[in-house]
């Protein structure tokens, strides 16, 4: 198997300590580091030490002469995404672009439109859409065991502050841009990215960061005969249970991003009640409430990898295999694209001053 020639442009919590671990790990068998683009001397020098054979450079303009590079991963600040995948895929890089894939509708397609034009592979790095969690979820919902599904509640919350440049809008920070690409998506995914979804509500402030950009988000998005899905990016959530919950016309699942659990019932075992139309009274005429022990299951069990390790190799073999042999991506820009529209209108609709420039 050809191992791929790659080149990561930044090494901090993404470029190292996702990107980077994997590429370490035993799991990859399909790629080699051979350049690291670092502003800082020490991360250089560090980068040296933990790839083998690779050639540290300060500047990613420097790759431009390295013609022997199969794929560019930039992991670089949010605000750069789009200035520097846009300078890679016109030298002629294949790309992966962490997220935000940009900061507005505009630039991913200008981005997806220059890829197109100069034959080359541009990708988002949306793993969590290959995270064991979701995909057992999705699979439930699509096998009807839940019924009709009314509504997901997708919950990234915890009990936290932040005083890094992730909390400062001149960085293109903030909970929404930062952590929201992931909900989002998965709210896209259970709405089956419909061409009609829309969010129909959302609210945005500053509840326990430092800086000037948000740490707290809800928000609603919806479709024509779809669930109503509610996201929540809450950093003052001390009693926090469960990232994922789903409530369908024959049940409710929920779970974290490593277990789960769910209780329904199945068809024919509870008779229908026909309805009755004067007050339900006992035997001695005294005021009843509907009540009835339904017969119900509950299941329970654990998930076999995370976003973080897993879903991190899938998306790199689905990305192999785009590279090597043409095959589709199942992760596409254009679902990262409209990430960006939801992420583009709650700012819209919840602009906050800015004091950090």
């Amino acid at each position: 198997m050809k191992k791929l020639r790659v080149a990561i442009i930044g090494q901090g919590r993404s470029g190292r300590d996702i990107h980077g671990a994997y590429f370490k790990s035993e799991s990859n068998t399909q790629y080699e580091v051979v350049y690291v683009v670092e502003s800082d001397p020490s991360r250089r020098e560090r980068a040296e030490r933990e790839y083998p054979g690779c050639k540290a450079l300060s500047d990613y303009k420097e790759l431009y002469e390295k013609r022997d590079v199969d794929l560019v991963v930039n992991a670089s600040y949010s605000e750069m995404h789009y200035p520097i995948t846009y300078d890679l895929l016109s030298n002629g890089f294949n790309v992966l672009v962490e997220k935000p894939f940009a900061r507005n509708r505009y630039e991913c397609d200008v981005l997806m439109e220059l890829a197109k034009k100069k034959g080359v592979v541009l990708a988002v790095f949306q793993q969590t859409f290959l995270a064991p969690f979701y995909k057992f979820a999705k699979n439930l919902v699509e096998s009807g065991k839940l019924g009709q599904i009314k509504q997901v509640d997708l919950c990234y919350n915890g009990f936290a502050r932040r005083w890094d440049w992730q909390t400062l809008q001149s960085k293109m920070a903030g909970c929404v841009y930062n952590t929201g690409p992931h909900p989002i998506g998965l709210a896209l995914g259970f709405l089956d990215f419909d061409d009609n979804a829309e969010l129909v509500f959302s609210r945005i402030s500053n509840a326990f960061a430092s800086g000037d950009a948000e740490d707290y988000a809800k928000m609603i998005l919806t479709a024509p005969n779809k669930p109503v899905v509610d996201v929540e990016i809450v950093p003052i959530d001390a009693y926090k249970d469960y990232n994922l919950k789903i409530y369908g016309t024959k049940g409710t699942y929920k779970s974290t991003t490593s277990k789960y659990q769910m209780t329904y019932v199945v068809d024919g075992e509870n008779p229908p009640r026909p309805v009755i139309f004067e007050s339900l009274k006992k035997e001695d005429g005294t005021p009843m409430y509907c009540g009835e022990k339904l017969v119900k299951h509950t299941e329970e069990g654990e998930f076999s990898g995370t976003a973080f390790n897993t879903a991190v190799s899938s998306f790199y073999s689905m990305l192999y295999d785009t590279i090597t042999e043409g095959k589709e991506l199942t992760v596409t820009p254009e679902m990262a694209a409209r990430i960006i529209n939801i992420i583009e209108k709650v700012h819209a609709d919840n602009p906050m001053p800015i004091t950090y420039l």
